[in-house]
Formats: structure tokens, C-alpha cells, sequence
């Protein structure tokens, strides 16, 4: 098999490309581990292509990352890239997803208690600090439905978005009033 990097060389943004990464790991999980390796490698521009692919999947498949979600959590909060904090944002909105609207019975067995709150440490930090917008909003997501298990989530969050919604961009704040809304 051709090494991992060289196939995430030729990984870029398109469609077609992510999902023939994502269907590689499915047939070789693996792989996964050697994935999220690269994935934790935070200051190279190769780590950007792994996050790109890894969302991909984790869109297919969710259930494919659930045994590494401890590797997954430490590697999260290093990820400091634009284009890699991205699809990291997006991976944990789709776990709280699947945990909180979904039920989904066998990520419920792996998204821990300490991975939530992980998760919720994690949102909140993208949320103050200088992130995109995307990243950003898949945080509200992720804090509100968080926020159904742990009460003082909400408060906080509320107070959050009341805070930052001036600065925000014209999506920050559509994001924010649709959040705060329900918050009501």
C-alpha cells in the first residue's frame, strides 16, 4: 500500500478527493491510527489534509473514530490551524449530534462523561479565542446540546454569545440569535 502521506499529498478540498480518502480508511482502519498521527503533527500543513480527510469520514462513518476517542480528545485542544480547527469543530458537532439528537446507542457507550466535558472545554475555548466563524458556530451547537446534560452550560454560553455578538461577523451572529433563542 502507498504510504498515508503521499495519499494525503494529493488530498485537497474537493469532494471527490476527501471521499476517496474516507472510503481508503474504511476499507484499512487500520489506518486510523497512523491518521490521527498526522493529524496531531498541529504546526505541518500535512495535518490539514489528515483533518480534511478525518472529517470526511467521520461524516460516512461516524462509528469508525468511536474506539480512538481518547487519542482523538488529547489531539483536539493542540489543534491550532484554521484550516484543521475546522474539521475538528465539525467531527465534535457531529459527536454531540449523534450522542445528544440521535441517540445513537453505540456512541453512547464510547463518548465518555470526561470526553463530553472535554468537548465542552474545548467549544468554549473556540468560542473566545480568535477562531473562524465555522468553528465557532459548530461550538454553539456542540455547547447547547451539551448544555442539556450539564445546567451550567447554557448560562454561560448565553452570556458568551450576549458578550461577543457585536464583534461577530453577520454568520456569528445569525448563529448567535438562533442559540440564544432557544436559550429562552
Amino acid at each position: 500500500m502507498i504510504p498515508l502521506e503521499d495519499i494525503l499529498s494529493k488530498v485537497n478540498h474537493s469532494r471527490e478527493k476527501r471521499n476517496y480518502f474516507a472510503n481508503l480508511i474504511l476499507d484499512h482502519p487500520e489506518l486510523l491510527p497512523d491518521l490521527l498521527l498526522i493529524c496531531a503533527r498541529v504546526d505541518d500543513e500535512i495535518s490539514c489534509r489528515a483533518s480534511w480527510g478525518l472529517e470526511f469520514l467521520c461524516k460516512q462513518h461516524l462509528q469508525t473514530i468511536l474506539p480512538y476517542l481518547d487519542q482523538f480528545m488529547l489531539l483536539v485542544p493542540k489543534v491550532h490551524q484554521h484550516p484543521a480547527v475546522r474539521p475538528m469543530a465539525k467531527i465534535c458537532e457531529y459527536l454531540v449530534l449523534s450522542y445528544y439528537k440521535e441517540k445513537n446507542t453505540e456512541t453512547k457507550k464510547f463518548l465518555s462523561i470526561s470526553h463530553r466535558e472535554k468537548i465542552t472545554e474545548i467549544c468554549f475555548d473556540w468560542l473566545i479565542t480568535n477562531q473562524k466563524v465555522a468553528a465557532k458556530a459548530y461550538s454553539m451547537t456542540c455547547l447547547y446540546l451539551l448544555g442539556t446534560e450539564f445546567d451550567w452550560i447554557h448560562p454561560e454560553l448565553k452570556i458568551t454569545l450576549e458578550n461577543n455578538y457585536s464583534s461577530g461577523s453577520a454568520a456569528y451572529k445569525a448563529r448567535s440569535r438562533m442559540i440564544l433563542k432557544k436559550l429562552k
